[in-house]
């Protein structure tokens, strides 16, 4: 189970009071409040009271479909691995955090052995722990315990709900990393304007990316887009008919840039066309959203402009350049919280809802 907690029928079956407290998966569309019991804590851990705790899109497809690909909820699972909190405790080996430090938890705990952790790529490790991801206990709980090399402190300038807001940032900052943006990128094309998409858009503006355009289907993330300092954003459609359509529209709002990076955040047949098709010859497109598992797209075309294709999972050594984003100003995630909640019965399904329906909820956000 690697950290985390244990479930509350280990707790009942010892007899024990137990006053920590978890949101649990116990089956489709259900979440119950329950005990949780936290493991012993070890010499390089910490013990942190959880402050803030984000829901992400997985988190919502867990809860509807009891699975992700192969990841298959088997038993009763801690849901959430977006978070922040308070040390209250810290393992006999831990030197470089103390109770009351507040701190951004890295979710993945890698095995450090394999070739992928020994070559510098954790976050592909086969033996990965990851909050929420079965059958790893996730953070929605008053409580847990978790590495100390996986909580990073918070400057006084930065709340808990942006440390929080790592996790997601994290996702935009690798995705960055992986198609090379920087300020030589020509342009920046962001499909998909949900929360992913944001701050991939904070994430390449952040990096220097002197042109940041974005596409959705909805309006009302293309406002919030333009809020957050995209050049262009324009509405597309579903049908796949209309994509060189649009590719000249998105080019034209543009200024006629060539676009070096395109971001898909979204991961479906459509959106991978309009990325491999709006690209320049040389380009890079990378596929951050995975909305189908299987997709019927035009490669030929991008092979012979030789447009590269690279795909993202998670993140890595992303934490430190996020925080200092943040400290600096560089980014603003605030924003993007748009609902908060606290941690009762209803107000966790009522915030499950709200991040379900999408619209005006970006980021829904557990305040504990």
């Amino acid at each position: 189970m690697g950290k985390g907690g244990q479930g509350s029928s280990d707790a009942a079956a010892a007899g024990e009071v137990e006053d920590n407290m978890a949101a649990w998966l116990v089956a489709k569309n259900t979440l119950k409040i329950m005990p949780f019991k936290l493991p012993p804590l070890g010499p390089h851990d910490v013990r942190v009271r959880m402050k803030a705790v984000g829901i992400c899109g997985s988190d919502v497809h867990y809860l509807r479909e009891m699975r992700i690909a192969h990841f298959v909820v088997k038993e009763p699972m801690v849901i959430g691995h977006e978070c922040a909190g308070v040390i209250e405790e810290v393992g006999t080996e831990v030197k470089h955090l103390s109770a009351g430090d507040r701190v951004a938890l890295e979710p993945g705990i890698s095995c450090w052995r394999c070739r992928h952790c020994r070559g510098g790529r954790y976050n592909l490790c086969d033996d990965m722990k990851f909050f929420a991801t079965p059958p790893i206990h996730g953070s929605l709980a008053n409580q847990i315990v978790h590495p100390a090399d996986l909580c990073f402190k918070l400057p006084d300038n930065v709340s808990l709900e942006e440390g929080a807001m790592c996790e997601p940032l994290s996702v935009g900052v690798h995705a960055c990393r992986r198609a090379g943006v920087s300020p030589e990128t020509t342009a920046v094309l962001v499909i998909g304007a949900g929360p992913i998409g944001l701050v991939a858009l904070l994430a390449a503006r952040a990096l220097g990316a002197p042109r940041v355009a974005i596409v959705d289907v909805d309006e009302h993330r293309l406002a919030v887009a333009r809020s957050l300092g995209a050049d262009a954003a324009v509405r597309v459609s579903t049908r796949a008919e209309d994509v060189a359509g649009e590719v000249e529209r998105i080019r034209a709002a543009l200024g006629g840039a060539q676009i070096d990076v395109t971001l898909d955040c979204a991961g479906f047949s459509k959106t991978v066309a309009t990325a491999l098709e709006a690209t320049r010859a040389g380009g890079k497109v990378c596929l951050v959203g995975m909305g189908h598992n299987e997709m019927t797209v035009p490669l030929t075309s991008a092979a012979i402009r030789e447009v590269d294709v690279v795909g993202v999972f998670r993140y890595k050594d992303t934490w430190p350049l996020c925080i200092e984003l943040l400290r600096s100003g560089k980014v603003d995630v605030k924003p993007l919280i748009t609902h908060r909640f606290g941690f009762s019965q209803r107000e966790v399904e009522e915030a499950f809802e709200v991040s379900a329906r999408g619209s005006d909820a970006i980021k829904v956000m557990f305040n504990l």
